[in-house]
């Protein structure tokens, strides 16, 4: 409880008691007086003695009690906001109003929310303790001027939040207003698209500077060297492919961010299409020395969805369990359904399975568990991002299960 509480307790608590030494008096008084043991005049003269006496000794404590409500108390009571409270509490901002002391008048529903309710009369310091918002909280009130800036909190978790503090009155009767917004989201979604340009930039400056050394050695040493051109055209060839492939899987994200948040409206079989992804692998499978086994019912299992995109999602787990699990000679793809009307697709290779610490990475954009290996198979390293934007916008989840030396088990469940 705090100390406006407690004084206005304290109060309440010593004028109930007299209250009651009073009524109990006075009950005694009815009864001498209905008796006639007493005489009247007696009576009414004990009785007045003792609520004389009761008024007697409260008065000073309740002066006493009075003389230590703080002055902020009574500044934040004589402010009549009118409507206003009301209206602040509807808006989704942290919102403190402020005395020209720093004392805190009022704080609207979402900063009791976000930060703790805050004692009426009380500085606003006691809840604001980061420097750097504490002095354009003082700029501000010693000013009038308009500040701002941006402040994080690392407990209970990271959060940044936008502050702001202005004047809001004329100056008969000053009051300012601060105002946190959280942009802990905007700021996650910068960093995001920070680190996407820094490593697509990487991505696409690699092939593109050895596409440069060739030519320059094309145009330069080996101008009429037919075994130099017969060498280097093949490996520049690889390194455009390899762009290509880049732009087109940073294309198809850009896609799948647009319409993220439009779920899928078509039907599909999923024994037919895992059974077409199937056949347009193999000549792949077969330079690899990989065979992929299909375990589907014979009744058909559906699926809202869009079927390209999802050609696409077993296209890249059944390629990349060839690619990476090929020691183990074989692939295999489970169908089964769920009911009422889900699916459930595991695709299984028997490699060398992936370390723990990679698994919960693996979805990131950019993210390899060897760099020099994913290459080397010509991977972007943005597959399982794609992966992941498709299963999100259909309301799929993608789970993980690898064991070192035992091999990778990639799961979908619709």
């Amino acid at each position: 409880m705090n100390r406006v509480e407690g004084i206005l307790s304290g109060i309440a608590s010593r004028m109930a008691a007299a209250w009651f030494v009073l009524l109990a008096t006075t009950a005694v008084a009815l009864l001498a007086l209905y008796d006639g043991a007493l005489p009247a005049l007696a009576v009414i003269a004990a009785w007045l003695i003792v609520c004389a006496a009761a008024i007697a000794a409260i008065r000073p404590r309740l002066a006493a009690e009075e003389e230590s409500v703080p002055d902020s108390l009574e500044t934040a009571l004589a402010f009549d906001f009118g409507d206003l409270p009301g209206l602040l509490d509807e808006i989704d901002l942290a919102i403190y109003l402020l005395a020209p002391d720093g004392t805190v008048l009022f704080q609207n529903r979402s900063a009791s929310d976000t930060f703790g309710k805050f004692p009426l009369g009380s500085h606003i310091s006691a809840r604001m303790r980061a420097p750097g918002v504490l002095d354009i909280i003082r700029d501000t009130l010693a000013n009038g001027r308009v500040n701002q800036i941006e402040y994080s909190e690392r407990l209970p978790s990271e959060r940044v939040y936008l502050v702001r503090s202005a004047p809001v009155s004329d100056a008969e009767r000053p009051v300012f207003m601060l105002v946190l917004r959280d942009v802990s989201e905007a700021r996650r979604i910068d960093r995001m698209r920070s680190d996407f340009v820094a490593n697509a930039s990487h991505e696409l400056r690699t092939p593109l500077a050895s596409l440069r050394g060739y030519i320059e050695t094309l145009q330069g040493p080996a101008k009429h060297d037919v075994k130099a051109q017969e060498r280097f055209l093949p490996i520049m060839l690889d390194q455009a492919t390899r762009m290509s492939r880049l732009v087109d899987d940073l294309m198809s994200l850009s896609r799948l961010e647009a319409k993220a948040h439009l779920p899928p409206d078509q039907t599909v079989t999923l024994n037919a299409l895992l059974g077409h992804v199937r056949d347009s692998l193999l000549p792949l499978a077969e330079d690899l020395d990989v065979s992929i086994h299909l375990f589907m019912p014979e009744e058909p299992v559906t699926v809202n969805g869009d079927k390209d995109e999802l050609v696409e999602v077993f296209e890249n787990l059944i390629e990349n369990a060839c690619k990476y699990g090929s020691e183990g000679g074989k692939v295999e793809v489970y169908l089964k359904p769920l009911s009422p009307s889900g699916a459930e697709v595991s695709v299984v290779d028997h490699g060398p399975g992936i370390p723990s610490e990679h698994v919960p990475r693996l979805t990131e954009r950019f993210y390899r568990v060897s760099v020099a290996d994913s290459r080397s198979k010509k991977g972007t390293g943005l597959g399982l991002a794609i992966v992941k934007h498709i299963l999100t916008r259909h309301r799929a989840r993608l789970s993980v299960k690898s064991e070192v030396g035992q091999g990778t088990t990639f799961t979908v469940r619709f």
